[in-house]
């Protein structure tokens, strides 16, 4: 598991995730400037860091480089919360304290992820004990490994 990320570089990361396509050190510099006051260089160092931590992949055009993301944001926040929970320890606690603070809708979220990921549990899933074609497997890429 990754460390979390910090405070700068998940706000590069969630514009990487967010315009979900290549992108540049320049147009995130702009986009993060209409927030804070911050340098190129800055912002290029975090985006290389991103690049060493395997967050991203980079190819090369022109002098500069074109990043992307290698894992979704929905794959970060589940390895985060894995981690969380295989730190505890008492995992069935702790997942009890967590669903506690969960509201309605988050439940509700919660019970429908369920439905995919077990094996009988939806009709759309009986036969190959998976998530239906196109949603998301259960084991994500994680980054950083």
């Amino acid at each position: 598991m990754p460390r979390p990320l910090g405070e700068l570089e998940d706000a590069v990361m969630t514009r990487v995730w967010q315009w979900n396509r290549p992108v540049t050190v320049r147009e995130v510099l702009e986009d993060l400037q209409k927030e804070r006051s911050i340098a190129y260089t800055t912002v290029m160092t975090v985006m290389d860091n991103l690049h060493q931590k395997g967050w991203v992949r980079r190819e090369a055009e022109g002098r500069a480089y074109r990043y992307t993301a290698v894992s979704t944001r929905a794959a970060y926040s589940a390895a985060l919360m894995n981690e969380a929970w295989q730190t505890s320890d008492n995992p069935a606690a702790a997942l009890v304290a967590f669903f506690g603070m969960m509201s309605p809708e988050q439940r509700e979220a919660l019970r429908d992820a369920m439905r995919i990921v077990e094996p009988g549990a939806d009709p759309d899933t009986q036969e190959t004990g998976g998530p239906p074609e196109g949603e998301a497997g259960a084991h994500p890429p994680q980054p950083g490994r």
